[in-house]
């Protein structure tokens, strides 16, 4: 989502109560007593909070350089005659709630009070936006010249991302003196308001349903061959990174279509935003044009006859009510792309009637719906296993009850059943002369354990090729709901979700152990949406012990993802080998997160591998 989300009176709340708590205290006092005669760096300040928080002030001047009529209703002022402090932006936003009156290139003086809006509220941990509210405006002279972009660039923007935050204030960099030559989030702060240009520049991030996209100015930062941008570690996120929207509504002008790769060409000039759903964005008052780098949906080789290909696939919350057409898409892309696995572990397969919260958790027409659509295609006539969950319990979508299922090629392996799975009961390792099995199969891994509470359970099984026993464990780990983002004011960021995906990692890693115990060798893949990256300390949990290796480390480091995210291509997916599986080939099929056009939001993964 964008920034277009409508600001109201809780604008006001909010504030008062950062205020009352200290949060968004000031950094300096006035530079008047009265409010007058204040000038937009005055109120910008030389930290993330203005040191005139709460106060009115009066005959603030600027030219208008941006108008937004949707969504956040206001207009931006610059002032023409800067001082010479790089931490102060002459830039200003001034909410006015409703489609403002203004043009741009008008002169004007505004009245209003200094507010601190915190997109997303004070819980997200994101960065204010400086603004005035309850503006009284008076325009001053029209058609004057707009202050000249400064030019966002490779050169500009710092290598090193934010200061680390400061312990007395919980973290928070707020009230720290910004340092624009030295840090990308101050460099990127200190031209909050201020009219900003970027020349022509790659896409990293494909235009989304929200009509916004992400450009990278620094084209060689952790760049890979179809043109994204990798995120690699905790400590390198990317600084040439920016979000693009436009302030021309939709309805007047189509936002442009562009996949990763593509180009921004020319120029793309407005003022400097701060929104909850990708922080600095530049809100186009002149929009580049995009052109198309014909980036292809990869596709992956089949696997030989003594080959065992076992793939992974988030299909988006996949239920009978959506359209044939989606079906039809994500089946081709099973048969075509990924050319027809063996073993095909699905993840968000929805109940037979999606998100209608009407009890129902069998997803029977679901899977059939979706195992036809690939027969039709040309693919195989798999079958299926699975284990319905009760009712709204393991997280999602309310009424949805997403579940992970297990596709079969009968024709080329076969799944051993044993009864008494179900939603409660929890599969274990048995074994007799050094051969592992399960108890149930299908079955789930502890589903009591409060890992699990309102998340996915993992789905066991067992199967068999060509005389060998494979056991695979479809997982779909908690999200990432409820942490902060890479632009949080808490530097690092608060990334709360991780605690219950490690205690889901570390229940997965004790269950593969219990296999292992019994049969060393044990050919075992933890396999799904695992929420999480591979330099991650839920990755680390999950391969302790030596019991599992993550396969997506065996590619380029420019291959190492599934998920592109603010511009940051990333690995969420993954496929995980026990130690007897010692050689294989791993494949991230890049078919759906770096596209405008997406059949789901994540790309599938595929490994081969000879038991």
């Amino acid at each position: 989502m964008s920034s277009s989300i409508p600001r109201t009176a809780a604008v006001a709340a909010v504030v008062s109560a950062a205020l009352a708590a200290g949060l968004l205290a000031g950094s300096a006092s006035a530079s008047a007593e009265d409010g007058a005669g204040v000038r937009i760096h005055d109120i910008q300040g030389t930290t993330r909070v203005s040191p005139l928080v709460g106060q009115q002030v009066t005959g603030v001047t600027g030219i208008v350089t941006g108008v937004r009529t949707y969504g956040s209703r206001g207009f931006w002022i610059q002032d023409p005659t800067p001082d010479a402090n790089p931490a102060t932006s002459e830039g200003l936003f001034v909410f006015t709630g409703s489609v403002p009156t203004v043009a741009v290139g008008d002169a004007v003086s505004v009245n209003g009070t200094v507010t601190e809006y915190v997109p997303g509220g004070l819980a997200s941990g994101n960065q204010s936006l400086t603004q005035l509210s309850k503006p009284v405006v008076t325009v001053v002279s029209q058609g004057n010249p707009v202050p000249a972009p400064v030019t966002i660039s490779s050169w500009s923007v710092p290598d090193a991302y934010a200061p680390a935050g400061d312990p007395a204030a919980d973290g928070s960099i707020n009230g720290l003196t910004l340092k624009p030559r030295k840090y990308a989030l101050d460099y990127y702060e200190s031209l909050e308001g201020t009219n900003v240009r970027i020349g022509t520049s790659r896409v990293v991030g494909a235009t989304d349903p929200y009509a916004e996209l992400w450009v990278t100015v620094k084209p060689w930062e952790n760049a890979n061959r179809r043109g994204g941008t990798v995120y690699g570690s905790y400590e390198d996120q990317n600084t040439g990174r920016l979000q693009v929207q436009s302030l021309v509504p939709t309805a007047q002008q189509p936002f442009p279509e562009a996949n990763v790769g593509d180009v921004l060409a020319g120029a793309t000039e407005g003022p400097l935003d701060f929104n909850q759903y990708g922080g600095y964005t530049l809100t186009a008052r002149t929009l580049g044009t995009v052109v198309d780098r014909g980036l292809k949906r990869e596709t992956t080789d089949r696997q030989h006859r003594n080959e065992l290909a076992v793939a992974t696939y988030n299909v988006e919350n996949l239920d009978p009510t959506d359209p044939q057409e989606k079906f039809d898409a994500l089946a081709k892309a099973v048969v075509e792309n990924l050319a027809s696995p063996d073993i095909v572990a699905l993840e968000e397969i929805q109940d037979d009637n999606g998100a209608k919260n009407d009890g129902t958790v069998s997803a029977g027409q679901t899977v059939k719906k979706f195992t036809d659509a690939i027969v039709a295609a040309g693919g195989p006539a798999y079958e299926w296993r699975s284990v319905d969950p009760e009712n709204n319990k393991d997280g999602g979508e309310p009424g949805g009850n997403i579940r992970q299922v297990f596709l079969f090629n009968p024709a080329r392996v076969s799944f051993t059943d044993r009864p008494g799975g179900d939603a409660t009961t929890a599969t274990g390792v048995t074994g007799r002369k050094g051969h592992a099995a399960l108890t149930v199969s299908p079955g789930r891994i502890d589903p009591a354990n409060a890992a699990w509470a309102d998340s996915r359970k993992p789905l066991a099984g067992e199967f068999v090729f060509r005389g060998r026993t494979v056991f695979v464990i479809a997982n779909h780990f908690g999200s990432k709901g409820g942490d902060e983002s890479i632009v949080s004011h808490h530097q690092p960021p608060n990334r709360s979700s991780e605690a219950k995906r490690l205690l889901q990692a570390q229940a997965v890693n004790g269950f593969v152990k219990q296999l292992l115990a019994v049969e060393k060798q044990a050919d075992v893949l933890v396999v799904g949406d695992i929420n999480d990256f591979e330099f991650s300390g839920t990755t680390k949990a999950l391969t302790a012990g030596g019991a599992l290796y993550p396969a997506v480390k065996s590619l380029p480091r420019g291959e190492r993802y599934s998920y592109v995210y603010q511009g940051n291509s990333q690995v969420l997916d993954q496929i995980l080998t026990s130690p007897g599986i010692r050689r294989f080939a791993y494949d991230s099929v890049h078919i759906n997160a770096e596209f405008a056009d997406q059949d789901s939001d994540h790309d599938p993964q595929v490994l081969r591998f000879r038991p």
